[in-house]
């Protein structure tokens, strides 16, 4: 194999690693502020340190990229939104289930993509039933009267990752790729600032602050909190997209899919590993039916896609 391909893979394989971590980062955060405020900071910073590298692109390409404001403005609203819901929904959920049911949109993205004149072949239906056979072992089985609020939430933050992946697919076409990401980060960063500050949905982050026994905006409580906000920040948003970036100029489309799927496997490990999370047998079932689900329904995308050479 191209020696190029297996380099590309393992930064891809360390990029669902850093991704999947940042599930335990994220509920280590809810310890201490809340998750406007989180996720402002984390957004922001992840977005300015695509800065540079937006201009590293431009000095080698010789020329700057097209811009458009629009693109990134729609996508960050998307982007805020799901990553509103995910990280709400992590203070009453576990970090692995928050990983596995976030992956939702794997599957998701080509069954919406019908709406889209998009082609489902039998593979993604497949795929699709054995993700939302996961997904019934992970919420509780026949217990549906008492799903938890978070996992509740998180699923539907992955309906909005699902608008968001289909979003940046139309709109990579049109703009350069990492100006799109930095601009879509700033966008949820401002947005989660503002919901953070303002009594929009009666002020938020002051009543995880009050079930926490603390303000939602504390320096102290920032302090405390730093190992999480860099993590998400500067890992997972920042180190995490470059490094995907930079592996999918070579890896093929089969092996960044399947690859990043593992994200998942990554979050359950984190909980369990950081968090002394324990999962039963009847959620472990559940995790290893939606990543059978994800895997399939990317079978399915890639077998369609032309070999790469």
């Amino acid at each position: 194999m191209d020696k190029k391909i297996v380099r590309a893979d393992i930064l891809l394989g360390l990029t669902a690693c850093i991704w999947g971590f940042a599930f335990t980062a994220q509920r280590v955060s809810m310890d201490y502020i809340g998750p406007f405020t989180y996720n402002g900071i984390r957004f922001l910073l992840g977005g300015f340190i695509l800065l540079p590298l937006i201009a590293l692109r431009g000095e080698k390409s010789g020329s700057a990229a097209k811009f458009s404001i629009f693109p990134p403005i729609i996508t960050g609203i998307c982007l805020f939104i799901g990553a509103s819901l995910q990280q709400i929904g992590i203070f009453w959920t576990t970090a692995g289930n928050s990983g596995f049911l976030s992956g939702i949109y794997v599957v998701l993205v080509p069954v919406f993509g019908i709406f889209l004149g998009k082609k489902t072949g039998l593979q993604t239906w497949a795929g699709a039933a054995l993700a939302f056979a996961g997904l019934f072992f992970v919420i509780g089985g026949v217990n549906f009267t008492n799903i938890n609020r978070g996992d509740l939430l998180t699923i539907i933050s992955g309906v909005f990752w699902t608008f968001h992946v289909l979003l940046i697919d139309a709109f990579v076409k049109k703009m350069d790729a990492v100006q799109l990401a930095a601009g879509q980060f700033i966008v949820c960063g401002i947005l989660s600032f503002i919901f953070a500050q303002s009594n929009i949905l009666g002020k938020a982050d002051f009543a995880f602050g009050a079930e926490l026994g603390s303000s939602y905006f504390n320096p102290a409580l920032l302090l405390a909190a730093a190992i999480p906000i860099i993590y998400g920040g500067v890992f997972s948003v920042g180190i995490g997209y470059t490094l995907q970036v930079v592996a999918q100029q070579y890896a093929p489309p089969a092996h960044a899919s399947v690859i990043l799927c593992t994200e998942s496997i990554f979050a359950a490990i984190g909980g369990v590993l950081l968090l002394a999370e324990r999962p039963g047998p009847l959620v472990l079932l559940g995790f290893a039916l939606m990543l059978a689900g994800m895997l399939a329904t990317q079978w399915d995308i890639n077998s369609k896609r032309p070999k790469q050479t």
